[in-house]
């Protein structure tokens, strides 16, 4: 994703005490999915990679994944009248509608096939509480309720983090966030991910965000051995 007038980091050596983060790489959020992420298959080969040099530095890897009730309560179609995308807010919901995607035990909601599952050492999964959504893989949308990332990445002694994944102005971008508010430092890496954008000002609004809370940015060309 091209970040306009955004400063990225030169380069970052990987050190003892970072992992990534491979967020919801799942096939209802690749092109052809029920919540398609424009070409947000492109970057895998790149992620692929990536867990391969975090694997050879013994460094942990972890993948987020969504897995949602059918019936969960940011599904448009749980809400009569309502459609996919329409604006909507409520504790733990919003601030729009989702079309019904990531749904635990369906294709959709399995990682995509491109992707290299073999190197993830933890998966969490999230969002599968009927009335909370969980776009970060930190917290669920209450802002209370852990979905154990932290309690994990501190148990393998963990200070900085390097997130990339599905989708930039959601799901990507709240981990980050919320992994800098416990205290990580925490690399974007923009050039593996993409945004959904939606509302317009979505991507604005989670740059703005990322560099509020000390997120910095970073190409995953700039990860240095």
């Amino acid at each position: 994703m091209e970040l306009k007038d955004v400063r990225h980091l030169d380069t970052v050596q990987l050190q003892k005490g970072d992992a990534l983060i491979v967020v919801d790489m799942q096939n209802d959020f690749m092109p052809g999915g029920a919540l398609a992420v424009e070409k947000g298959d492109a970057f895998t080969a790149q992620v692929n990679e990536l867990t391969a040099l975090f694997k050879e530095h013994d460094l942990p890897v972890v993948f987020t994944q969504d897995w949602h009730p059918p019936d969960h309560d940011s599904f448009a179609s749980q809400h009569p009248g309502k459609r996919a995308f329409d604006a909507y807010e409520a504790p733990g919901i919003g601030p729009v509608l989702w079309p019904d995607h990531a749904v635990q035990g369906t294709n959709g909601a399995e990682f995509y096939r491109g992707l290299d599952t073999r190197r993830a050492q933890a998966v969490i999964r999230k969002g599968y509480h009927k009335n909370k959504d969980s776009y970060s893989g930190f917290l669920e949308n209450d802002h209370v309720t852990e979905t154990g990332l932290d309690g994990y990445l501190r148990g393998r002694n963990v200070k900085r983090v390097f997130v990339c994944g599905l989708a930039a102005d959601y799901c990507v971008y709240f981990t980050a966030v919320d992994g800098a508010a416990k205290g990580y430092e925490v690399f974007f890496l923009s050039d593996l991910t993409s945004p959904v954008g939606s509302p317009q000002d979505s991507v604005k609004n989670a740059v703005n965000g990322m560099r509020q809370k000390g997120v910095r940015f970073l190409k995953s060309t700039g990860i240095r051995r």
